[in-house]
């Protein structure tokens, strides 16, 4: 097959400076290639980097990108600007995947026989602008409800696939994984508000005066920069004096983010607890770095968003807390706390449980799946093997 990939604006690929869109889909236009797909690749022009290249099998295409915005009218209108000229751009090909806004809701041209979208971000209308579209991938059970309550018509075409990681080095960090002393709660991702930070360290103050707990420490790692999602360099300063302020300064740590899988790997390794206490009910569409942090045997303590129900189990393979509760840094106080007491035998099966449940994302499994389902696509059949 002929497979073209759409990215958006504002990030390059390779995943020079992260985003689990960019970081998937370069991965999976490798294994395409590798398996005999013909495979483009378009991206935003990045440093010196060539505009046309072949590498590893796939056929990069680089165009003149933007910077993300904090204005979501401007992104917008990059987005759009964006989309002209990856359109001019794309080859004739059997299927194009698109991430993006507007360029979807542009007619159907020269470049594709089917359309595959996949949201990166949950659905805000723009659903109900898109025509002769084949395949949404959706990440999560509330992704593909959004869609479908946007464009019922799209129903029979909406699959759940979650996103793929590579569990890899990932499993070589559990395998390596041993009980220590000090325990260590890690969170991994922007550095943002929405992602509940302030509520994260909040808990971790509150944690100091809960009797009865083993060492622990926390880790922040992370961008803080606007221009890779983060909240700025001045929340991250509030967030260090909150910490400076309210704890020994040997127990917290705050790190600049991690992009190769290697060293992910070994924060994931490192982490007893992985807290991922987002807010953004609308922001949220899956949590890629909860699934790195679970195959690693990581336990994860996550806030109660409907699109982390499709990776925690509470009780069975992790600990949910509410994060819209009368006290929300008391319910998650009280859930790190949890996961902080476990005896022994009973954290190695929550932790095993965590790394098998995910084992399903791996990225041989996952491209395999897609395969199925393009090919699928392209002879006009329909692939039932595709929702992870």
């Amino acid at each position: 097959m002929k497979i073209t990939i759409a990215m958006g604006f504002f990030l390059p690929v390779p995943p020079a400076r992260g985003g689990a869109t960019e970081k998937s889909w370069h991965r999976l236009a490798e294994i395409f290639a590798a398996r005999g797909h013909s495979v483009t690749l378009i991206s935003r022009r990045w440093g010196n980097w060539p505009d046309d290249e072949r590498r590893e099998g796939v056929h990069y295409l680089r165009l003149g990108g933007f910077e993300h915005r904090g204005n979501l009218p401007l992104n917008l209108l990059l987005d759009l600007r964006w989309s002209l000229r990856v359109r001019r751009a794309m080859p004739a090909a059997d299927l194009a995947v698109i991430h993006g806004v507007t360029l979807p809701a542009l007619a159907r041209h020269r470049w594709t026989g089917n359309t595959v979208l996949m949201p990166g971000r949950m659905p805000k209308g723009q659903y109900r602008l898109y025509r002769d579209i084949s395949r949404v991938l959706a990440t999560s059970r509330v992704v593909r409800d959004r869609v479908i309550a946007e464009r019922p018509e799209f129903e029979s075409l909406t699959k759940i696939t979650g996103y793929p990681i590579d569990c890899g080095p990932l499993l070589a960090a559990l395998s390596h994984r041993s009980s220590k002393e000090r325990k260590t709660i890690t969170y991994v991702g922007r550095l943002h508000p929405e992602k509940g930070l302030d509520l994260l360290v909040e808990a971790s103050c509150r944690l100091r005066a809960t009797p009865d707990l083993p060492p622990w420490r926390l880790v922040l790692c992370g961008p803080e920069d606007t221009a890779s999602g983060g909240g700025g360099a001045s929340y991250v300063e509030s967030l260090r004096a909150k910490l400076s302020t309210q704890l020994p300064a040997d127990s917290w740590a705050i790190q600049a983010p991690r992009f190769e899988p290697d060293r992910l790997a070994e924060i994931y390794g490192q982490a007893d607890v992985f807290c991922y206490p987002s807010l953004a009910a609308n922001g949220e569409t899956f949590g890629v770095a909860i699934a790195e942090a679970m195959a690693a045997g990581a336990i994860p303590v996550v806030s109660r968003l409907e699109c982390f129900q499709d990776l925690v189990s509470d009780g069975v393979n992790g600990i949910v807390f509410d994060h819209e509760s009368a006290d929300p840094a008391g319910s998650l106080t009280a859930s790190l706390a949890t996961a902080l007491r476990q005896p022994v035998d009973q954290a190695r099966t929550m932790s095993r449980r965590a790394s098998e449940s995910v084992g399903r994302l791996d990225f041989p499994r996952y491209a395999q799946a897609l395969l199925a389902d393009f090919s699928s696509l392209a002879r006009g059949t329909h692939s039932k093997e595709l929702s992870a």
